[in-house]
């Protein structure tokens, strides 16, 4: 009877004649790779709009203030002969402090779910919200992220992208009135499809989506469009800003005899995961517990921020420059007016780390993707320098250390290792680093346990309150046969000729039918194969058969299934007779709308 769940595929959601069909009618990858497609240019315009915001709030705050001129990355127009200049020095932490204040005003006035990183926001909308995001925030993320970062604040640009591809993406699911669940979906694919346009990483973005949203689990339903939202969203912002990696290219050469090194890095990046996470959020819970306005918070921990400036100007704003300082060996630009220069390289990653708890931890807005990257290629930098001291032939150049190190530290406290290894190396276009970066993300990525920078994720879908229906009960168990439509199939009687049997069975296509008494009681089956080329009464050939009745659970139904190895059950009154057939197609429909209806009472509530 496998002909069965096909006939009842072909005639469900069939659309009124005459009438138009909504989006959420489609067959699904027709609906999502459009809603793909229309997340994709949300997410390209949200990160040309705040890319722009960004560089606008630069002038004025470091350009104009302070009159800086800070490093900017190879794949933006920057180059590797320009390091950091200020003529009025001494207002860096005037700058950090004024944006702090304006972002904090901004953010407490008319969002405060908009303070911090953006993406842990969205994450949370995701599990808890029914992928609900206010209309407001996203263009509030947008301008206290822009004046945060571009004062100066140590922030990166990802996570107000994420939270405004997010937002919009949201708001479009209830613009089309999409289920909540497809409204969870379209956050997720903002977030990766936002990420991976303002990185220029559209791999990576792709899997951040459905990778991002757990600790150690992954969302496989919002892979595809995902795909198509960052190949989209990633054409369009390259289209005006240029598609060069940010980073640049690295060309080199994979040597196999470094692996044991990539090791030891993995393990010191995963430590340093532990560090990042652990002081951000030390210092993010201080200011929470502090008793004093939230409008002056944020300024006092753009003063903080300042002042490490003032001792180092590389952790300034997103420091996506630096990076390419580091990663080409371009130590003669890394200045500091107290430090000497190897002092300087040692304390880097502390006071990267440091300097974005300040920022962000205060309440200030932006992301810590960045961050947590530069905070890995200071880290690579370090021990690519040690290891060319200690083995010049083995290690000629820092590099490939820079490189796996931003992935390794970050793929390890996003707890994204697949997604951040291939967005660094879509951003460094350094691809025959991948088994490096293979060895060093898992070592990382195990030593730093359970530690994330990113309190919204849950372990895996079983603790997500998105998929509580889907686990919080025994959902077969809990559903009747009764519950289900059955299919009234034709059927064999025990005195009827094979070949009648024969020609029923061939006429509907069927490779097997119950067979029944003159009373319709319940004999048994009958196979097709059995009974081919066989002649004289079909009774011969009939076979017992295990049945259910109406009051049985989905689950005894399903185990019956799998022990007679078919797709189908009889289903039996109290006197014998055949009431029905139940079938696989009959118990998913069934099964899929309680789960909806557990979900939705569980996110209620």
């Amino acid at each position: 009877m496998n002909n069965r769940e096909n006939k009842t595929n072909a005639t469900t959601k069939q659309p009124k004649t005459g009438s138009l069909t909504k989006i959420s009618d489609l067959p699904y990858f027709i609906k999502w790779f459009i809603l793909g497609i229309i997340i994709g240019v949300v997410a390209g315009a949200s990160a040309l709009a705040f890319y722009f915001t960004l560089k606008l709030m630069e002038h004025v705050f470091l350009g104009l203030l302070v009159g800086a001129s800070i490093p900017e990355p190879l794949g933006e127009g920057g180059s590797l002969t320009s390091g950091f200049r200020a003529v009025r020095y001494w207002l860096i932490p005037i700058s950090t402090t004024l944006g702090g204040l304006l972002s904090g005003l901004i953010v407490y006035t008319w969002a405060p779910e908009a303070e911090g990183h953006g993406t842990d926001a969205a994450i949370n909308a995701y599990h808890r919200l029914q992928g609900r995001i206010r209309r407001r925030i996203p263009p509030i993320k947008l301008v206290a992220s822009a004046i945060t970062i571009g004062s100066g604040g140590s922030a990166g640009r990802e996570g107000p992208t994420a939270q405004l591809s997010a937002g919009i993406g949201s708001a479009i699911a209830d613009l089309l009135g999409l289920p909540p669940e497809d409204r969870r979906r379209a956050v997720a694919i903002g977030i990766g499809a936002g990420i991976g346009s303002i990185f220029k990483a559209p791999i990576g973005g792709a899997l951040l989506a459905a990778e991002v949203l757990y600790m150690r689990d992954i969302e496989a339903e919002v892979l595809f469009p995902a795909l198509v939202a960052s190949a989209v969203g990633y054409s369009i912002f390259g289209s005006v800003v240029g598609f060069t990696p940010i980073f640049g290219y690295y060309v080199g050469t994979f040597n196999p005899a470094r692996l044991p090194l990539y090791a030891v890095l993995g393990i010191i990046d995963g430590l340093f995961a532990i560090l990042y996470v652990k002081t951000f959020y030390a210092i993010h819970d201080l200011f929470k517990k502090w008793r004093i306005n939230n409008y002056i918070k944020p300024a006092i921990g753009g003063l903080l921020a300042g002042l490490i400036g003032l001792v180092a100007p590389e952790v300034l704003g997103t420091s996506y420059g630096w990076v390419d300082l580091a990663e080409f060996g371009k130590l003669s630009l890394f200045t500091s007016p107290i430090l000497p220069l190897i002092a300087l390289l040692v304390a880097l990653p502390f006071l990267k780390i440091l300097a974005t708890s300040f920022s962000i931890g205060s309440g200030g807005s932006g992301g810590v993707f960045a961050p947590g990257i530069v905070i890995g290629a200071f880290v690579g930098l370090d021990i690519g320098l040690l290891l060319h001291y200690l083995l010049p032939s083995l290690v000629p150049n820092v590099a490939p250390f820079v490189i796996v190190s931003m992935l390794a530290l970050f793929g390890a406290a996003a707890k994204a290792p697949l997604a951040v290894m291939f967005m660094v190396v879509e951003m460094t276009g350094s691809y025959q680093l991948l088994p490096a970066a293979m060895i060093a993300v898992a070592i990382a990525y195990l030593i730093s346990g359970s530690n994330t920078i990113y309190r919204a994720q849950v372990p895996t879908r079983r603790d997500s309150p998105a998929h509580a229906g889907e686990y919080s009960v025994p959902v077969l168990m809990s559903i009747r046969v009764s519950e289900c439509e059955l299919g009234r199939e034709p059927v064999v009687r025990a005195g009827e000729d094979v070949n009648h049997a024969i020609n029923r069975m061939l006429q509907h296509r069927y490779t097997s039918l119950p067979a029944v008494d003159n009373n319709d009681r319940l004999i048994g089956i009958v196979h097709l194969t059995d009974i081919l080329g066989r002649k004289g009464p079909i009774k011969d050939y009939i076979k017992a058969v295990n049945h259910v009745n109406p009051d049985s659970t989905l689950y005894e139904a399903w185990e019956l299934m799998s022990r007679e190895g078919i797709n189908w059950v009889p289903v039996v009154s109290n006197d014998g007779r055949l009431l029905g057939i139940l079938t696989m197609e009959s118990m998913r429909r069934v099964y899929e709308s309680r789960v909806k209806s557990l979900g939705k009472s569980v996110s209620g509530s």
